[in-house]
């Protein structure tokens, strides 16, 4: 049977309510050679993160997906702490970010030795956590994937064939996530189990369109931000279903979080918004349960689940 990975063990579908897809716990978004998130403690993220965490137990949200990868301060001892104080599973990642956070040993590293690695934290756990990875984190440049970078997919689809874990890309432009999907299929692994992270941001609809028919994901993750506001999404949202490709969306916000390079880890955004104020928005528009429960909590579970 499929089940979701977290930080409190296996979960199946019928355990679980409204998962959130993007989101993040903590994250060190300082100068990558300060290495703030080595000296973050698990109380100091608690204090801060637990009413955050609250207030979607709140809403009905029963799992999130936390997205910081290694390159961006990952620390998934503190995502369990987290998880274990509220009682929410969290869904933690393996994989790399992009250029220039690319971590010195993973730039030296073979395709097939950051393949082991990833396989290793999918089937075990993540740096002595007891938190066994759930799916894969990887992202491109704006312009254009890297060497480094492709290497590093090449990698995620070995270890994505080997365990059926999803590899998710935080990847601005839609050629490029062409370009990653050629790169993926030629190694074995197959679009359906990738998720184009950001996609809002590529301004060409039919671009959305074009990786949805190869079989990817598209996932909508700036809920509640002033770019992107509720009107967009609702029109975008409804643009997606009425093409066919409802079972191919993700919606979440891409919020939060701890970030150790400020002082008290900065101030965190709610991630309250899309039950809030878009969810009302999208049955105001016609759109009834069955797809809100589609989009909230059956994709999440199916793109993630293993």
């Amino acid at each position: 049977m499929p089940h979701l990975i977290t930080t409190l063990g296996p979960k199946g579908a019928d355990e679980l309510g409204m998962i959130l897809p993007h989101e993040h716990i903590f994250v060190d978004l300082g100068p990558i050679e300060a290495e703030n998130w080595r000296t973050a403690t698990a109380d100091a993220v608690i204090a801060v993160m637990f009413p955050q965490i609250e207030a979607i137990q709140r809403q009905g949200i029963t799992a999130l997906v936390e997205c910081t990868p290694m390159g961006v301060g990952r620390r998934a001892d503190i995502d369990r702490a987290v998880s274990e104080a509220t009682g929410l599973p969290v869904v933690v990642p393996t994989g790399i970010y992009r250029e220039p956070w690319i971590p010195d040993w993973a730039m030296s590293a073979s395709a097939d030795e950051l393949a082991e690695w990833m396989t290793r934290e999918l089937t075990d756990e993540i740096e002595g956590s007891g938190v066994q990875a759930a799916w894969i984190k990887v992202s491109a440049g704006d312009d254009g994937i890297t060497p480094a970078e492709a290497k590093i997919l090449r990698a995620a689809a070995k270890a994505g064939r080997a365990t059926n874990a999803i590899i998710g890309s935080h990847t601005i432009r839609g050629r490029v996530v062409r370009d990653q999907l050629d790169i993926l299929e030629g190694e074995g692994y197959t679009a359906e189990r990738f998720i184009w992270i950001h996609t809002q941001n590529e301004p060409d609809f039919d671009l959305h369109l074009q990786m949805a028919r190869r079989g990817a994901w598209i996932e909508y993750d700036a809920i509640g931000s002033d770019r992107f506001d509720d009107p967009w999404h609702v029109d975008h949202i409804r643009r997606v279903l009425d093409t066919g490709f409802g079972d191919h969306l993700l919606l979440s916000h891409d919020r939060g979080w701890y970030d150790p390079s400020k002082p008290g880890g900065g101030i965190p955004n709610p991630y309250t918004h899309l039950v809030d104020s878009l969810l009302p928005k999208l049955r105001a528009a016609g759109i009834d349960d069955s797809t809100i429960r589609q989009l909230t909590h059956d994709n999440p579970f199916r793109a993630y689940a293993r």
